[in-house]
């Protein structure tokens, strides 16, 4: 039988992070600095974050052009945000393997491949979100624009 929450061994509610970590925030402020630090190194450091925040704004600015409904906002807004959560996840479990290991262990290489293959898989979801809920209304507006019937 395996071992689990009855026996003790699994029960992480009861370590306390402050006996294993040597930096435990206890202010929320701190907690907020360090996460507007850990977007400063993103944009300072990694390139595909500034490649990103472009795609983003073009995205912004076809989609009030288009003057997509609430919906459709929240939607691309939603896939946006999961791509650049993809994005922040990848770059921390990269930093976290270079950190753990001197020698690149083939394990090692699969955390970051997997890691950056969740990303380009994040970012093709998207995509296809931003054909749907942009494309019908952007071959509309383009027909008006160029006076194509």
């Amino acid at each position: 039988m395996g071992r689990g929450l009855a026996d003790g061994h699994s029960d992480s509610t009861r370590l306390d992070p402050a006996a294993h970590s040597p930096v435990v925030s206890a202010s929320r402020w701190r907690s907020l600095m360090y996460a507007i630090a850990g977007c400063g190194y993103m944009f300072r450091y990694q390139k595909n974050t500034r490649i990103l925040l472009l795609a983003t704004f073009l995205v912004l600015l076809l989609t009030i052009w288009l003057e997509v409904n609430p919906i459709e906002w929240a939607l691309l807004l939603l896939a946006t945000g999961m791509v650049w959560q993809a994005e922040f996840f990848n770059a921390a479990i990269e930093a976290a393997v270079n950190l753990a290991v001197s020698d690149l262990h083939p394990m090692a290489r699969v955390a970051k491949d997997v890691a950056a293959a969740s990303v380009l898989l994040t970012v093709l979801t998207s995509i296809a979100i931003g054909l749907i809920v942009l494309g019908p209304p952007l071959v509309n507006r383009l027909h008006l624009v160029l006076g194509v019937p």
